[in-house]
């Protein structure tokens, strides 16, 4: 009764589904000077050094990590996160044509835009993609140097936002610290694949043995979360 798998039709429109919950909340983010980690905040952080767009950049950071993704992970996967990254690189440089945002509290943009891209990663993680970036080098770094993953992606996600100090207000350093707080819970709290495969009969245990494949790529992609980026 559990069948993990998706078709290409399912992938995309999931994966273009959620790339527009990511670019909107980066869209957010950015109307309010807020950061976030991983690939992500790096590119924010361009911005403020060279004369290009966020969606540009984000895409350029992410083009070194699919030689990784393809060789440590899976061609699937690599192929999803390519979809994944190009929505929001598109979409974060279209909707301000067709939003304006005249006003918005910086808290109400931290909060509401991690929970957008935290839903979107989450949309992102059930079919075999993330947002690529410094979260595939943590799992290469992880399965090759036996260095964990979380706490590599923890201290990028930290310098980033250090690094924001140079750019940005103290105080929005502080509501962007909120932001990862938000899309991290909603993450944590939504993102359990056992709760997706109840105990059940033998008949079903095959069913997910046979998916497993599909599985671990869930799961690696959950690895990558980053804050995630």
């Amino acid at each position: 009764m559990h069948n993990t798998t998706h078709s290409v039709i399912e992938d995309i429109f999931a994966l273009v589904s959620a790339g527009l919950f990511v670019a909107f909340g980066v869209f957010l983010f950015q109307s309010q000077d807020l950061m976030v980690g991983g690939a992500a905040g790096l590119a924010l952080l361009g911005t403020y050094a060279v004369d290009m767009d966020f969606g540009l950049l984000f895409f350029l950071i992410n083009l070194p990590f699919y030689t990784l993704a393809w060789t440590q992970i899976s061609k699937r996967f690599t192929f999803n996160t390519f979809i994944s990254v190009t929505t929001v690189s598109i979409l974060t440089e279209q909707i301000p044509a067709f939003v304006d945002i005249s006003h918005i509290n910086p808290f109400f943009a931290a909060i509401f835009g991690g929970i957008l891209i935290g839903v979107g990663m989450l949309i992102m993680f059930r079919h075999s993609s993330s947002l690529g970036g410094v979260g595939i080098l943590a799992f290469y770094l992880q399965s090759k140097f036996n260095i964990r993953a979380g706490s590599f992606q923890l201290a990028v996600d930290s310098t980033i936002l250090l690094t924001a100090l140079f750019f940005i207000e103290w105080h929005l350093v502080l509501i962007s610290i909120l932001a990862a707080i938000c899309l991290n819970m909603v993450i944590s709290l939504n993102h359990r694949p056992e709760r997706y495969f109840p105990t059940a009969d033998a008949k079903t245990k095959n069913k997910k043995r046979n998916a497993k494949g599909t599985q671990q790529e869930a799961n690696v992609a959950s690895e990558l979360h980053p804050q995630n980026s």
